[in-house]
């Protein structure tokens, strides 16, 4: 059965219940970047689990909270988005994520792209950064997470990224989000078989040498740049 779509009206209700919960829950652009991450990821993550990271606490065993309509809602709510996005990556459909303007009517990516590492980090989803064949899918997610780190080197640009790298790496980090679902699909459907074999056909950009300019675009050899992060 085709899951829902979630509409307008209830995303808008799927924000006011992650904003109800307070400053340590995600926004609605971090959770769409987390449950495509877990959509993606190699192992099952349980609802529970999932819940106290979107959260920031154990709702579901904080009996004021557990019982709130706002959590309900937030359970439906985040189990139809994430059906939602794993019917989009099984069927071969174009994956957008969603993403939040900002004060300036610009759309920076950089909480999408935070949520997904963080489903990454929570399972061994994190396993393809250190495959150095297929991990390069990670530039645009880990280019636009780290453009504002407190930490100078982390940064791919020294410069605010301007509008038109953003929106390539934006297109980037949505075609990541395919390759990625792909390459754990053909590690669970075809072990047997190394990831390499399974995948050759699949590859969409080449692969990138360390001492080649990074496709992030930031002007870097990839070895100081994405890769660096990548791999760290």
């Amino acid at each position: 059965m085709t899951p829902q779509p979630l509409s307008e009206a209830e995303f808008e209700s799927l924000s006011e219940a992650l904003e109800r919960l307070g400053e340590r829950a995600m926004n609605l652009e971090q959770l769409d970047g987390f449950l495509a991450s877990l959509v993606c990821g190699p192992e099952e993550v349980s609802q529970s689990e999932c819940l106290q990271e979107v959260c920031g606490f154990d709702v579901m065993n904080h009996a004021e909270a557990a019982s709130e309509p706002s959590t309900q809602t937030l359970l439906a709510l985040l189990s139809r988005h994430r059906d939602s996005i794993a019917h989009t990556l099984r069927s071969g459909d174009v994956f957008t994520p969603l993403l939040i303007a900002d004060e300036h009517g610009k759309y920076p990516a950089n909480d999408w792209a935070k949520g997904f590492l963080r489903g990454m980090w929570l399972r061994r989803g994190a396993s393809l950064m250190n495959d150095e064949e297929h991990g390069g899918s990670l530039v645009p997610i880990f280019a636009l997470a780290h453009e504002h780190d407190p930490d100078p080197e982390m940064r791919p640009y020294k410069e605010p990224i301007p509008a038109e790298l953003r929106e390539r790496l934006v297109v980037g980090a949505a075609a990541a989000v395919m390759n990625i679902y792909r390459y754990f699909k053909a590690q669970s459907m075809a072990p047997e078989l190394s990831v390499r074999d399974s995948l050759t056909y699949r590859r969409s950009e080449p692969k990138v040498g360390r001492n080649e300019t990074c496709p992030c675009g930031s002007g870097k050899r990839y070895k100081l740049c994405c890769r660096r992060m990548t791999f760290h």
